[in-house]
């Protein structure tokens, strides 16, 4: 018995005859007739009671025609989220965002996508890269940007930036006016950093250590801008991307770094082996779009 079996049961209660009902289904009467017959034997009872001018169900045909309109209102219901989720009508994604690319490389594109698609949800989760890498791995987000190189076996990506972190340092600093800045030079630095969980808490004091210094950290933070106006504030040096160091304002120095060049390269990434819906692919192919114009 399948949910075209139950279709017919309700519709012959309905019309009260097996012709009625053949004409409403679009089939022949003798096709009708055996579908219920076949759901009769299936059950080992009897369905309807065929003895007076007009067919009524039996008990047991009143119980199935009851059950029968849930299970028919539900694989409609069913059938219409399938297709509302097709046409992307509804839907919905889990993406998780660094801060230094939120505004700066997202909220356009995200912008744009929900007015093509206002059914689609988006939640967005404002973190590190490190903890958003762990959270698109473990399932908790979708999608995220994190810092490259990432685990290419597991991770598709979308590159969305490749840029070098600059020195940003006050107006006042014996380097601020030069053209480029070796990371050794500010082995005598207080520096600003990057809270635990972001990709650059690791790998900054990683390049002073191969440049020959443990450098001094006087103050974390989770936020750009902040770090940015600590270093206006006089309180340390710090290493941003060049996007953000060359916006950073007047209050604030920024020097290209070298020896070492520290790259910052973002992606957007998702897992290769997790089932994609019908919205994410489409943000896929929005944002290679996006990014690359394809």
């Amino acid at each position: 018995m399948d949910i075209k079996h139950l279709q017919y049961v309700i519709e012959v209660a309905r019309a009260g005859s097996f012709t009625k009902a053949a004409q409403t289904m679009f089939v022949s009467q003798p096709t009708i007739s055996k579908m219920i017959k076949s759901v009769e034997e299936e059950l080992g009872a009897q369905l309807f009671d065929r003895s007076g001018p007009r067919i009524v169900p039996t008990d047991v045909g009143q119980l199935i025609v009851d059950q029968a309109n849930v299970i028919t209102h539900a694989f409609d219901n069913l059938t219409t989220g399938i297709d509302e989720l097709a046409s992307l009508r509804r839907g919905k994604l889990r993406i998780g965002l660094p801060p230094m690319a939120g505004a700066s490389y997202f909220a356009e594109p995200i912008g744009r996508f929900h007015a093509m698609y206002p059914g689609v949800t988006i939640e967005l989760a404002e973190d590190g890269a490190k903890r958003i890498e762990a959270d698109i791995e473990n399932g908790t987000l979708d999608f995220g940007v994190v810092l490259l190189p990432t685990k290419s076996e597991l991770f598709e990506s979308i590159l969305v930036a490749d840029e070098q972190l600059m020195v940003l340092l006050h107006p006042s600093h014996r380097c601020a006016n030069k053209a480029t800045i070796a990371l050794a030079e500010l082995a005598e630095e207080p520096f600003i950093s990057f809270s635990e969980g972001f990709a650059l808490h690791d790998r900054i004091p990683a390049a002073c250590l191969a440049a020959g210094f443990r450098p001094n950290i006087v103050c974390e933070s989770s936020q750009w801008d902040l770090i940015v106006r600590l270093v206006a504030a006089n309180l340390g040096a710090a290493l941003l991307p060049e996007s953000i160091g060359r916006e950073a304002g007047d209050g604030v120095a920024a020097v290209s770094l070298e020896q070492p060049a520290i790259p910052w390269r973002l992606a957007f990434v998702w897992r290769k082996d997790r089932y994609l819906s019908y919205a994410a692919k489409e943000w896929i192919r929005y944002l290679r779009t996006w990014f690359f114009h394809e």
